[in-house]
């Protein structure tokens, strides 16, 4: 009789320490859900005297009002010294194509990668980490010029004032990392830019003619 009682006991033991094993390997086989990149909201104060803003329709450009709401962006770390520019607002992100035009992605993509490069006086600049110039090797930057327009990436030079911006940091964030979708999923437009679901218009930074010239 004790012999039936003590062989249940063990037999109870071995099954509970077989359900807990059982169960840390399933908590260790599944990936968390939670956020897991450690990212800033911040506003970027550009050289020329502009906040960069990104509008309602997908519209790129700066502007001289610091409590616009489209001024503030998500800065998500994807990489070494590599971040996404998320618009708080609109959620859209800022990506640059093949012909170094800026404009604004629905989707996280290779073209929405930007290698972030401390300059001297503690500004920083942003530069495409996929495009640049063939012969040369020099990069291709987001960049403002004096009239606040956004100006095309391979007119952009990093040592001029319009590639040099200022985090404003307002806060730490926490950012479940963005998922990367391939340019080739999306319809491209005649230029060469994916295009949005919603309008080709807000592809090209809002449908506004871009800016061609290299002020500083």
């Amino acid at each position: 009789m004790a012999a039936a009682i003590a062989s249940s006991l063990i037999r109870q033991k071995r099954q509970a320490r077989e359900r807990e094993k059982s169960n840390a390997c399933k908590c260790v086989s599944s990936p968390s859900k939670e956020p897991q990149l450690k990212g800033i909201v911040t506003k970027l104060y550009s050289r020329q005297g502009y906040h960069l803003q990104l509008q309602a329709d997908g519209t790129i450009d700066g502007t001289k009002d610091e409590d616009s709401t489209y001024t503030l962006f998500n800065l998500i770390p994807v990489g070494l010294r590599v971040v996404a520019i998320q618009g708080v607002q609109t959620k859209l992100y800022l990506a640059m194509n093949s012909e170094g035009y800026l404009y604004t992605s629905e989707h996280f993509t290779p073209e929405c990668k930007f290698k972030e490069s401390v300059f001297e006086n503690y500004y920083v600049t942003y530069s495409s980490m996929i495009y640049r110039q063939q012969q040369s090797g020099r990069g291709w930057y987001l960049g403002l010029n004096k009239e606040g327009e956004i100006m095309k990436g391979n007119h952009v030079k990093k040592n001029k004032p319009a590639a040099h911006f200022l985090p404003k940091p307002l806060k730490v964030a926490m950012y479940k990392e963005p998922s990367l979708h391939d340019l080739t999923e999306f319809s491209r437009s005649g230029s060469g830019t994916p295009t949005k679901s919603r309008s080709v218009s807000g592809v090209l930074n809002g449908g506004k003619s871009m800016s061609h010239n290299e002020s500083t």
